[in-house]
């Protein structure tokens, strides 16, 4: 059965690696599948130029042992400042190396602040870039880091936005500077559980990292955690052992696998 990121019974612990080298990757992925790992997301971004070949991302995947991958392909990192016609080649070399989630940023080809571009050029060429990559088989999330805090209807109006250009998913990453923010950030995920329509991936950085740990509790499609935290890593990204735990532990899913 082909490998999916849609439908799922629980949240999957994705697990997010960022590392320079081929060998790194699939180290990595070794260590995770024994301890949990549901899927993998791999940022490209941060592997060496020299290895963005399509028979070296056939090889990382392999080693997943048929889990779902996520991959980024965003500006800066390794990418440098290449524009953004060769990032959406670069999407389609992993699409036909057999990417199952394809990360789509929603400034394509007009780079804006909140990463939400509006210019209607622009969005027409993300809706012909999304269905280019659905035609080779891969699902796509639509991505949004805003860099700043954003009201829960700012949030769902950027995610009507990228469910509008064709995402299977909709991520959007906000900052969060106090608690009282963070306890708002729960309504934005039952906001959008109740009008979305699509699954979503709602995330928050800063200072605090509650709906990064709970959020798929709620609502949120996935966990992203690390198998450990080292020098490319997300720090706020919680490790894979933790977010098992919480996942495995919180009795909300037990029904479902019984």
């Amino acid at each position: 059965m082909k490998p999916t990121f849609l439908n799922q019974k629980k949240p999957l612990l994705t697990t997010m690696i960022q590392k320079r080298t081929p060998g790194e990757i699939i180290e990595t992925i070794k260590k995770a599948i024994p301890a949990g790992a549901d899927a993998f997301g791999i940022q490209i971004d941060q592997l060496e130029r020299q290895y963005h070949k399509e028979e070296i991302y056939r090889e990382i995947f392999a080693a997943m042992e048929g889990r779902p991958v996520y991959v980024t392909y965003y500006r800066g990192n390794q990418n440098g400042d290449r524009p953004d016609e060769e990032l959406a080649e670069g999407l389609h070399q992993l699409a036909a190396a057999g990417a199952t989630l394809c990360d789509v940023m929603s400034d394509f080809y007009a780079p804006h602040p909140d990463q939400v571009a509006t210019d209607e050029a622009a969005v027409a060429r993300q809706m012909k870039l999304i269905e280019e990559l659905h035609g080779m088989g891969a699902e796509v999330l639509v991505s949004a880091h805003f860099n700043k805090y954003a009201t829960p209807l700012r949030v769902l109006e950027a995610a009507k936005m990228q469910k509008a250009r064709g995402a299977d998913i909709s991520k959007i990453v906000i900052h969060t500077d106090t608690m009282a923010q963070q306890i708002e950030h729960m309504s934005t995920i039952e906001l959008l559980r109740g009008e979305l329509g699509i699954p979503f991936l709602f995330l928050t950085s800063n200072q605090c990292h509650l709906i990064r740990r709970i959020g798929p509790m709620m609502g949120v499609c996935m966990y992203l955690c690390v198998y450990e935290h080292d020098a490319l890593s997300t720090p706020m990204q919680p490790l894979l052992r933790h977010a098992k735990a919480i996942r495995d532990n919180f009795g909300l899913f037990e029904s479902e696998e019984a």
